[in-house]
């Protein structure tokens, strides 16, 4: 049996240029998901494109620290930075208020459904969520959002670990890699979440192309690619964009090679799907039918790295 992937665009609603390249790639069948910013600058313009294109898996790019709420401040005041108005600037800074026990599982769910409620209201299905900068790789975020979702009757979560045969490939530094196998001791806590062990919310094996953020080429791309494993449902996650002025009002790592990502994606992905045992293309919308008919298969991440 082939491997099924989901190809997911981040930051769906961060600009017209991040909108106008998720568009393009998928009509050119490059793509076939994108996590929507609930507070995004071209969160309308990303809407109307999802109309456009309902073949196109939509999900909700949760933001906890890095970006502006939905919520009134006072209302989620452990999520809120120094500035009264605004998450906490950096994840470094999340991370340890997280640790810390400073951030209320209250104010993340309270927060994380008025996001998700924002794309209902503008018509949206939402397929699944994920969270910007992964923060649910921590269980302390990723309980109460299972709890959300299973009250708004999304049925998907990002599995945020990257499988070893990914790691392994050399498309980061040492310092990332390292990063990236000490995260890895938070994987059972994940995977043995209850909803998931029930398949309450579905995931995949895992997502690949995180340690290759900021260095995805065509090369590293189908290095990628042909190392799938012969089965198994992964995400491929994935920043395209076009590097034009609305950019450069944003604050982002990902600037010129948001370009190179797209293009790496219209490069690779149509010869990869043209190889034998090529990946069969998916979104998170279409892993409860798989699931019914194939138990098992989708709806528990396996406890074990792959």
């Amino acid at each position: 049996m082939a491997p099924r992937l989901i190809i997911n665009a981040d930051d769906f609603g961060l600009t017209p240029g991040v909108n106008r390249a998720i568009s393009e790639l998928h009509q050119s069948n490059a793509l076939t998901s994108a996590t929507l910013m609930a507070t995004g600058l071209a969160f309308e313009d990303a809407v109307s494109i999802a109309r456009s294109h309902p073949t196109l898996g939509v999900g909700c790019h949760i933001v906890l620290t890095d970006g502006t709420p939905v919520s009134s401040p006072e209302t989620i005041p452990t999520l809120i930075g120094a500035d009264g108005k605004n998450f906490r600037p950096s994840l470094f800074d999340f991370v340890q208020a997280l640790l810390r026990g400073v951030i209320h599982s209250e104010d993340i769910e309270r927060e994380s459904l008025a996001q998700i409620q924002r794309l209902q209201r503008a018509g949206i299905s939402v397929t699944h969520i994920d969270t910007h900068k992964h923060t649910h790789l921590f269980p302390a975020v990723s309980r109460p959002l299972l709890n959300v979702l299973e009250r708004t009757g999304i049925q998907a979560i990002r599995n945020p670990f990257e499988p070893v045969f990914a790691q392994h490939l050399a498309h980061a530094g040492l310092k990332r890699r390292l990063q990236l196998a000490l995260l890895d001791y938070l994987r059972p806590a994940f995977v043995q979440l209850s909803q998931l062990r029930a398949a309450n919310v579905l995931t995949t094996d895992g997502t690949v192309g995180v340690s290759a953020t900021g260095n995805l080429t065509p090369a590293t791309l189908t290095q990628i690619l042909s190392a799938l494993p012969a089965s198994g449902t992964f995400e491929f996650v994935c920043h395209p964009g076009y590097n034009d002025a609305d950019l450069d009002h944003i604050q982002t790592r990902l600037r010129s090679h948001r370009e190179i990502e797209m293009q790496a994606l219209l490069t690779a992905i149509p010869v990869a799907l043209s190889q034998p045992n090529a990946p069969s293309l998916i979104h998170y919308g279409n892993l409860n039918s798989l699931a019914a008919s194939e138990p098992g298969k989708v709806s528990t991440p396996s406890l074990a790295p792959s």
